[in-house]
């Protein structure tokens, strides 16, 4: 078990773009428990690639929720939303690399998402409720997008003076 450290922004390789993951490797496989472990330790219900600094398109999930209930990790490598709902869903999103800091961000309420798993095999399924909605956040990271850049510009601009002020702290610390 390894807990990584998670980017705080603004930091600009939140705001890139990740490559594909050409091939389903010990060392992918590695970094995808680390990331699990990573975001369990957080805690949160989801991880993507940039913000544990691997520019990579990978992310972890698990949104079960239930004290009582067992975990439901996914691991998720280059995935693509093949579909969504017209349907949309109002939710207020927060972000391990945003700490504190939440927003009302108005998102497809299902989609379809492919991916390969670590099997190697090409998965495909529909999401909807929490599910979608973190899934959906945890891809825009692979696209360099933060649910702030959903929110308004004065709002947006709060926040980041906000990170900016935090990072100088846990600078000093």
């Amino acid at each position: 078990m390894s807990i990584r450290p998670i980017l705080i922004h603004p930091d600009p390789r939140l705001k890139k773009v990740c490559a594909d993951i050409s091939a389903i490797t010990p060392e992918i496989a590695a970094l995808a428990q680390d990331m699990l472990d990573t975001m369990y330790d957080a805690p949160g219900v989801g991880l993507a690639g940039p913000q544990v600094g691997v520019m990579s398109r990978i992310l972890v999930m698990d949104c079960e929720k239930s004290e009582t209930a067992p975990r439901c990790p996914m691991v998720l490598i280059n995935p693509v939303i093949t579909w969504e709902s017209d349907v949309q869903n109002v939710y207020e999103e927060g972000c391990l690399s945003i700490p504190e800091q939440y927003g009302d961000v108005t998102r497809p309420a299902e989609v379809g998402v492919r991916w390969l798993g670590l099997d190697g095999a090409e998965h495909e399924q529909a999401f909807d409720g929490l599910w979608a909605t973190c899934v959906q956040h945890e891809i825009d990271h692979l696209n360099g997008k933060l649910f702030i850049d959903y929110l308004g510009p004065i709002k947006r601009q709060m926040i980041t003076r906000r990170m900016e002020k935090l990072k100088r702290e846990r600078a000093r610390e």
